[in-house]
């Protein structure tokens, strides 16, 4: 469960305003709130409203968004020190659930004005990152075979971490449903990729890549 807080409480410090991204984050990580979100935990809604902003502090959030007929498409993956849940709009197109247990640093837009921050430069930078990788999501869902997506998929994740063994927090499913495939053909792709050990799992969640150069061949 949640932690739950009382926003109405947040004390606005007194401050000049900022004129950078940067000063608008530092703002956001003293006011926010930090909140406890177990394993597969709703963090928001579809189509509720977008009144906060939220920043990954530790584990991973996925955005997903449900059709009337039940099936399911994951919009994207988030990191620890990622922020999400920015809209162009007032409500969320996508829901955000937590893919395990961890942080999430949360404020109120409202708040986060006040306070002197420059929300709509921060928005604009979020939203322009965001677009670079729906691009990119929508090359990989269009043009890109099976094992292209996988590969492309997990070299993102290695390029996002900087330790040898890479955290692999979402399940196959969850992969299957952002890169358009079956859980199946996901699993016969991860288990092609161990057999010639383009990638080793070390553990269900956990793999290396002894061969880099092979697997950002097949991501190309």
């Amino acid at each position: 469960m949640s932690l739950a807080y009382d926003f109405q409480d947040a004390t606005i410090p007194s401050r000049s305003e900022p004129s950078s991204v940067d000063e608008t984050l530092g703002i956001l990580n003293r006011m926010g709130v930090r909140i406890a979100y177990a394993k597969d935990e709703e963090i928001y809604g579809q189509d509720e409203m977008a009144d906060l902003v939220y920043r990954v502090i530790e584990g991973a959030v996925r955005t997903s968004r449900l059709m009337s007929d039940g099936r399911r498409q994951i919009g994207d993956f988030y990191r620890a020190g990622d922020l999400f849940g920015f809209e162009t709009g007032s409500h969320h197109r996508f829901a955000a659930e937590a893919l395990q247990d961890c942080i999430i640093l949360v404020l109120k837009r409202s708040a986060l004005k006040s306070a002197g921050g420059d929300l709509e430069r921060l928005t604009w930078a979020t939203t322009n990152r965001e677009l670079d990788r729906a691009q990119e999501h929508l090359l990989l869902l269009g043009r890109k075979t099976a094992s292209e997506k996988v590969a492309s998929f997990l070299l993102d994740l290695v390029r996002g971490s900087d330790a040898d063994t890479v955290d692999l927090p979402m399940g196959r499913q969850d992969m299957a449903d952002y890169l358009g495939l079956t859980i199946e053909t996901v699993s016969r792709m991860l288990s092609q990729l161990q057999a010639t050990r383009i990638v080793c799992f070390t553990a269900t969640r956990k793999f290396q890549t002894p061969n880099i150069a092979a697997l950002k061949r097949m991501a190309a």
